[in-house]
């Protein structure tokens, strides 16, 4: 089988690069890093290049960022505590507004699928739900979740309704919806036995994969009361650990990404080593079974720390590392 091909490699951040993503059309890829700075980069010709340079709003580290559904806005944070919204409305991305709460870092941020929430969480051990005007000008905390027991690596919104999910370092997954014009936890998943790094929910949103520190990928399934496999549910719908992807990885598991157009799942380890993960022909959907469809060793000199696959054009992938570079991977054989 046909190895990925390396498309490029994209330079220009100066330090670790912590985070990339595609906006909602896949022609544009943000990064950012602890330069301080976020990238913007699109293909012009046969090439790519960096279309904009976003400075000046953050006085450290900027850890992730995140695209709005329509494509228009991108969401930075950074472990100055704030989250910054950039406004390409004119062509020129512009900070519009700040968003400023939390205690500590803000290791992550997400909108959800309605374009009219989003999610921070931090170092501070919280999720932070934010919702937004219809002008997109107005940021407001709708309320503080403080049920997580240590810092909060990851927030992720489930793909068609709003509830959004939690990783931490407190080793464990939490979900969290709105009841009675509140915001609740209403799901805690347990089975990793350390930091749970990343999470990807599937394109039906009715599982989600996650990966930790302990070296494992999980994939979870969501069962609804009265399930026809008679899973015993407690409440309106439980998680269950369906799968377990152990001794592919060396070192931790940092970031995980769950392709929306192939069904590939994609991991970004400290052993500086990308792992591509498909669901086995005929796997029962209760108790799946993946292969390895492709391992890239030595895919940066350093840790990798994102990966990220496009939303429309199949099978490419994008990845970051500590040494300070973007990489382009086209998978083949889909």
């Amino acid at each position: 089988m046909q190895q990925p091909s390396k498309v490029t490699f994209l330079d220009g951040h100066v330090e670790t690069v912590w985070c990339v993503a595609w906006n909602p059309t896949g022609n544009l890829l943000a990064s950012c890093s602890s330069d301080k700075t976020v990238r913007i980069w699109g293909k012009e010709g046969d090439g790519w290049v960096c279309k904009s340079v976003l400075e000046g709003a953050h006085k450290r580290t900027i850890r992730c960022v995140s695209w709005s559904p329509c494509g228009r806005f991108l969401a930075s944070a950074s472990f100055d505590g704030t989250v910054t919204i950039w406004d390409k409305e004119k062509g020129e991305f512009e900070a519009t507004a700040t968003l400023e709460g939390h205690e500590n870092e803000v290791k992550s941020v997400a909108w959800a699928s309605s374009g009219s929430l989003l999610a921070t969480c931090s170092r501070d051990k919280s999720v932070w739900i934010w919702e937004v005007d219809e002008d997109k000008e107005d940021y407001e905390c709708a309320s503080v979740l403080s049920t997580h027991t240590q810092d909060v690596k990851c927030v992720v919104w489930h793909p068609n309704r709003e509830e959004v999910a939690s990783a931490s370092y407190d080793n464990t997954i939490r979900m969290f919806c709105e009841e009675t014009d509140d915001w609740t936890c209403c799901n805690t998943l347990e089975s990793h036995d350390s930091t749970v790094w990343s999470i990807a929910f599937d394109k039906t949103g009715s599982r989600l994969a996650s990966c930790s520190d302990d070296k494992t990928v999980k994939i979870w399934q969501e069962y609804l009361p009265g399930n026809q496999q008679g899973v015993a549910v407690s409440g309106k719908r439980e998680w269950k650990c369906v799968c377990n992807l152990t001794g592919f990885h060396k070192r931790p598991i940092y970031n995980i990404s769950w392709c929306a157009v192939t069904g590939l799942i994609a991991t970004a380890c400290g052993d500086d080593t990308i792992c591509i993960f498909k669901e086995s022909l005929g796997s029962d959907v209760h108790q799946p079974s993946f292969e390895l469809l492709h391992s890239l060793p030595s895919a940066h000199l350093q840790d990798i720390n994102g990966v990220n696959w496009n939303p429309k054009i199949p099978g490419l992938l994008a990845s970051c590392s500590d040494d300070g570079s973007i990489g382009l991977w086209q998978v083949h054989n889909l």
